[in-house]
This record gives C-alpha cells, structure tokens and sequence, in this order.
C-alpha cells in the first residue's frame, strides 16, 4: 500500500490508472457522447416529463405535415 499527500492508502493496482477518465460536466459546458443535446426554454420544457414525450409530440407533428 502506498501513501499519498493527502495520507490515504491507496489500494488500487497499478494498472488502473485514473488520470484518463472522462470528467462529465454539468449544465451548457456538458459534452455529449453519442447523442445530440437541445435545449429547451423552461416553458416549453416544463410541458414534457422526458425526451421520449417530447420526441412522441414530434413524431406526431411529421405525420400530419406530410
């Protein structure tokens, strides 16, 4: 076991190294992996419990343009 700065044992093999990991952010800086983000403005957000309603309404809406 070695000791770091902060004095925790750490106890991890050596060939985990955690300095490569992905930091997902938070809020508009948020990178996307595999998918595309919108934004919806809070109104219009606050109708729709999750993306498969909004996606549902869409769908609807492409049918009946056609």
């Amino acid at each position: 076991m070695n000791k770091n700065k902060t004095g925790m044992n750490d106890e991890l093999r050596s060939e985990y190294d955690l300095r490569k990991l992905r930091v997902r952010r938070v809020g508009s800086e948020r990178k996307t992996f595999g998918g595309v983000n919108i934004r919806l403005e809070p109104d219009v957000a606050e109708m729709f419990p999750d993306s498969e309603a909004v996606n549902e309404v869409l769908r609807f809406l492409m049918r009946i343009t056609k």
